[in-house]
């Protein structure tokens, strides 16, 4: 990789961390406030909430049917998502303290706050919930894959790809084979302090 890219991706990297602080520190439209675990509403946004809330029969038949009929399929997803997590979660519980490279967080990428929602009935919650679990998941499962392909072969590939990890930019280049396993261990020593 060339110096060029090499700082641009570090800035890059230092304009993403400036936005997660902007982010976090912007006044939502939105009162609220996180206690712990709990999420806590202004007053005035909790009774405007209630009020907003569908129950649940008239959710059910305002539903969109194909919902409804496509909802088994939707959620027959979750053995394999489980199995998976378990799978991933065991090699990184094993592995990882082997290889020296810092554990992924759950937290960090599955988060299950919008039960805390009052405008939402028990079903939509329970959407939700799903979904949180199974995109949240996903995350945390290719962060795991990032850092071992950043351990094993951190190298581009020679086609360009359309999704890639975070870690992948800063990968070598494809056939750049000098001084390729100096470089290796610097990649791998990176991880003991993964960010």
């Amino acid at each position: 990789m060339n110096d060029r890219i090499e700082r641009l991706l570090e800035q890059i990297t230092a304009l993403e961390d400036d936005l997660r602080v902007a982010l976090s520190e912007q006044p939502s439209g939105v009162f609220f406030q996180i206690k712990g675990k709990r999420i806590e509403f202004e007053h005035s946004i909790k009774q405007a909430h209630k009020r907003l809330k569908r129950n649940f029969f008239h959710w059910l038949i305002a539903d969109r049917p194909q919902n409804l009929i496509t909802g088994p399929i939707i959620y027959s997803m979750i053995l394999p998502l489980l199995l998976t997590d378990l799978f991933v979660s065991f090699y990184q519980l094993t592995c990882f303290p082997i290889y020296g490279i810092k554990k992924v967080r759950r937290a960090d990428y599955i988060v299950f706050d919008r039960q805390h929602l009052s405008y939402l009935n028990f079903i939509e919650k329970f959407h939700c919930t799903y979904c949180a679990y199974g995109s949240g998941m996903i995350s945390y499962v290719s962060e795991i894959i990032a850092r071992t392909e950043q351990y094993f072969c951190p190298i581009k590939h020679a086609r360009k790809l359309l999704g890639t990890h975070q870690r992948y930019a800063r990968f070598l280049d494809y056939g750049a084979a000098d001084h390729y396993q100096e470089k290796l261990e610097t990649y791998r020593r990176a991880l003991s302090k993964a960010d």
